[in-house]
């Protein structure tokens, strides 16, 4: 198949575009490559995809509307995978405006691409994020979301309203996929485990939020990626059982879904950050801080729809997952003493 997959210099879209790659389909990453963090990072995740001769780089804004139309028009996609937004919840908190430019408008620029090119499935990333207030776990993609207490959350939520909208509207097959704590090879240098290893290396202390009271369900890339590629196989459907009358804000009369992508096995900060400690042979120094604004105690993802419908849990173990993140780590970054 043709496929777009936007964020395609991202730590997510550069495994997936490896992956569809391997199979065979044809592949057009868009991405902007902005400065969010460092450039070069995306560039060298580039380098991964641009010996394939299957891979075409389109380097734009997501929300120039003009320059995506006529992407879209020009090479008539099969199958959309939005993996491109602005992340981060504590950098929403510093510039909100580009959480709208790129999640709500560059977002929207995506749906209306594929409305007028008869698009046959749009997956679109959303996040654990929009669980927010919610404290109730495991979270269920049944479970209201009206809550969120970030507006890189907020926009999130929008990005599966948009969607829904679209499908009710204009019949678009559209899938959500809320990612949890995406870890591995390639990981951002804003995350956690870039932040933690790099500072347990060069002898620096590693902030330590909600004294080290979080827990997360860490899960690795090819997990994900895994279930990316399989809910893109299949373009979601209406569900003939739906209830308006008690409507399940995971699926729809129209063509759409709505799927946890997660591990299933929450994990302490202090363990998960043991187990960088363990892969590097070296022990960290811990700065214990409060919690901060627009964070969460836990998230911990309930993955039985997308087990049910398409065989598939994540199963990585976090000592399997972080051994490979820190082998990548220190290969590609190298050690301080080298």
């Amino acid at each position: 198949m043709k496929i777009l997959v936007t964020g395609a210099a991202g730590f997510i879209g550069m495994h997936t575009c490896l992956r569809l790659l391997a199979r065979g389909d044809h592949v057009v990453g868009l991405d902007n490559l902005n400065d969010y963090y460092d450039v070069r990072l995306k560039e060298d995740r580039l380098k991964q995809l641009q010996g394939h001769s299957n891979f075409i780089m389109a380097r734009m804004d997501m929300a120039d509307s003009v320059a995506v139309a006529q992407l879209f028009a020009r090479e008539q996609f099969q199958r959309v995978i939005n993996l491109a937004a602005q992340p981060g919840v504590r950098y929403s908190l510093k510039n909100p405006h580009a959480y709208i430019q790129s999640n709500i408008v560059g977002f929207t620029n995506v749906l209306e691409g594929c409305r007028h090119n008869n698009v046959e499935h749009l997956v679109f990333a959303s996040s654990s994020s929009v669980y927010g207030a919610n404290t109730a776990m495991p979270f269920s993609v049944r479970q209201n979301v009206d809550h969120p207490v970030s507006l890189y959350a907020a926009t999130k939520k929008a990005n599966e309203l948009m969607a829904h909208t679209y499908s009710h509207l204009y019949g678009l097959p559209s899938t959500g996929l809320r990612f949890f704590t995406v870890y591995g090879p390639w990981g951002r240098p804003d995350m956690s485990p870039s932040l933690f290893t790099s500072a347990i290396l060069e002898g620096r202390a590693i902030d330590v939020f909600n004294h080290g009271k979080m827990q997360r369900d860490f899960t690795y890339v090819d997990d994900i990626v895994e279930g990316v590629v399989r809910v893109l196989d299949i373009p979601a459907t209406p569900n003939p059982k739906f209830d308006t009358t008690n409507p399940d804000p995971s699926t729809s009369y129209a063509p759409y879904r709505v799927y946890n992508i997660g591990n299933h096995q929450p994990v302490e900060l202090m363990t998960f950050i043991e187990t960088i400690e363990n892969a590097l042979g070296r022990k960290a120094i811990k700065n214990m801080l409060p919690m901060q604004a627009g964070d969460v105690v836990a998230t911990f993802a309930e993955t039985k729809e997308l087990r049910d419908e398409f065989g598939f849990s994540p199963s990585t173990s976090l000592q399997i997952g972080v051994g490979k993140f820190v082998e990548w780590y220190v290969g590609y970054h190298g050690t301080p003493s080298s």
